[in-house]
């Protein structure tokens, strides 16, 4: 690490997990209205409770400077935030890994942008290879957008590139090879994720469509065998290998085979809350520190220190109840 980095491992929970990998979450708006994440009708925040890109910038060195290793800046879209690659070249000179989360609706344009501005890997979410489902899970989505835009970010040449899907039975669990075998021939990789039950919907019963991450794989199977790896990405995919391919399969599976002890992440959402943990409401409000000492990084880098104290041992995801948590996934931070 470089001299940013002041301290190593500042950020140890009391369960003497280290935190190295921090979600920064650049809007709560999007372009989509994924039937998972968003209700139809959304309501977003005013424009006062946003951090500015300022502001995030500082929550990201601050992070690094505490010993954190990998950024993933996510939303909503974080791509439809405006001036958001100033936000990116900023964090990009960081000494940190920095990845990006996002629909593909914009990277036609901004793939090679991302790449020069620092961005090392992407995940693109996607759910359906079908044009006509693809516009029901999102509500609103293109697939031929999304589909020219993994290609233009194939073409950039980001270090890694890979597909996230949320699978639904009765939805699209009959195109996980589909997507397994579009990522074989993109030569990219590819990430089967189960629902998280965050936020009250009304499209779907979430017990109903749930689709654990064996059932997944023993689909992957009945064609490609899947070799276990110990690779990993500093996030929670667990990650297999084809004996024909250099593409990954991964499965994050917060319901089947829960990651908790391993756990080395925290959020902060766009309104500059720090979540300890996806599936609990622990959390620290940063942008009042922001806000009300600004510019005062010791101040700041010691309330994230002291906020390691309240993160939880685990989530409690329960299928069959009411949503514990009841913000949705756009406001949380993909």
């Amino acid at each position: 690490m470089s001299e940013n980095n002041q301290e190593t491992n500042a950020l140890v929970d009391r369960f003497g997990r280290t935190v190295d990998y921090i979600r920064l979450s650049v809007t709560d708006r999007c372009d989509f209205r994924c039937v998972y994440c968003m209700g139809e009708e959304m309501t977003f925040l005013p424009h006062a409770q946003v951090l500015s890109l300022e502001e995030i910038e500082q929550v990201a060195a601050a992070f690094v400077s505490l010993g954190v290793k990998k950024i993933r800046l996510t939303g909503g879209e974080p791509l439809v935030r405006r001036e958001v690659i100033k936000l990116i070249r900023g964090v990009g000179q960081l000494d940190a890994e920095l990845a990006i989360t996002t629909n593909g609706s914009q990277l036609v344009d901004m793939a090679q942008p991302l790449k020069d501005a620092g961005v090392n890997r992407l995940n693109i979410s996607i759910d359906s290879l079908q044009e006509e489902r693809f516009k029901e899970m999102t509500r609103i989505g293109k697939l031929p957008k999304v589909l020219a835009g993994i290609d233009a970010a194939i073409a950039a040449g980001f270090d890694r590139i890979k597909l996230n899907a949320v699978v639904m039975k009765g939805r699209n669990d009959d195109e996980v090879l589909d997507l397994v075998n579009y990522a074989r021939d993109k030569g990219i990789d590819v990430s089967f994720i189960e629902e998280m039950p965050l936020g009250n919907i009304n499209e779907h019963d979430r017990a109903e469509v749930y689709c654990s991450s064996d059932e997944v794989r023993e689909m992957i199977e009945s064609r490609y065998p899947l070799q276990p790896t110990t690779e990993r990405t500093a996030g929670p995919s667990r990650y297999y290998r084809m004996a024909d391919s250099e593409s990954r399969v991964g499965f994050i599976s917060p319901h089947s085979h829960n990651f908790c002890s391993e756990c080395n992440r925290v959020r902060v959402t766009v309104e500059g809350r720090l979540l300890l943990c996806l599936g609990n409401e622990h959390s620290v409000d940063l942008r009042e520190i922001l806000r009300r000492y600004p510019n005062d990084q010791e101040r700041l880098r010691d309330v994230i220190i002291k906020a390691m104290d309240l993160k939880p041992e685990k989530h409690e995801f329960d299928l069959d109840d009411k949503p514990q948590i009841i913000r949705f996934m756009n406001m949380t931070g993909g």
